[in-house]
């Protein structure tokens, strides 16, 4: 029991202190426009790439990173900036008025979803660095074993995804109060907020090489 109430403990620190980034724009994004379900979707994406790189991590796939990060930090940044232009330059389909809009026939198909949240946190090079050290850390800390590793693990990437689904339903909740004249402006917003992610991911990385 303690060492999942540590992995709770450390999901809720991860989620209100760390939990902002392109993810999370993605998110809400998501939610706003596309429904309550399609942003749970978009997080599940987010928790099934932070359990596989914590994974890789048991794996030993700090080495690799080690020796590809550069390769990794451009093309992430690279992938984000793609993401924002595209959801920047996309048109609202759906009436805020309505409630029954969530999953339109236009709307994406649903693994869709997944794989956007997948790929957005997955390509993020920090999230790698942050996953491997914390593997890292507290493998060392729980001296390898196994069953109370994964307990921890477990409990903190659920807290993680529990967090994400409260915030995601803070935002969808808002979405009647907003006209559909704004939705353009949402979409707006988001694209930017990813394409300065991906910049600085790729600015950082090319530091990085400088130094």
């Amino acid at each position: 029991m303690q060492t999942i109430f540590e992995g709770i403990i450390l999901g809720l620190t991860l989620s209100v202190f760390f939990g902002f980034g392109p993810a999370l724009v993605a998110m809400i994004q998501t939610s706003i426009l596309r429904g309550f379900w399609a942003a749970v979707l978009l997080a599940f994406g987010v928790f099934l790439s932070d359990a596989a790189l914590v994974a890789m991590g048991f794996l030993g796939a700090v080495q690799i990173f080690e020796n590809n990060k550069i390769v990794l930090g451009i093309v992430g940044g690279i992938i984000l900036i793609i993401f924002g232009i595209v959801t920047y330059r996309r048109r609202a389909a759906i009436d805020v008025n309505r409630q029954s809009q969530e999953f339109k026939q236009q709307s994406p198909f649903f693994l869709t979803y997944i794989l956007k949240g997948f790929f957005i946190n997955f390509t993020n090079p920090f999230i790698w660095i942050f996953w491997m050290g914390i593997v890292v850390g507290f493998t060392a800390n729980y001296e390898g074993d196994v069953l109370l590793l994964v307990s921890f693990f477990a409990s903190t990437l659920g807290t993680v995804f529990m967090i994400d689904v409260l915030k995601i339903f803070s935002a969808y909740k808002i979405k009647r109060y907003i006209q559909s004249h704004n939705l353009i402006w949402i979409n707006r917003i988001a694209g930017i907020g990813l394409v300065i992610f991906g910049i600085y991911l790729v600015i950082r990385t090319y530091l990085e090489i400088g130094g």
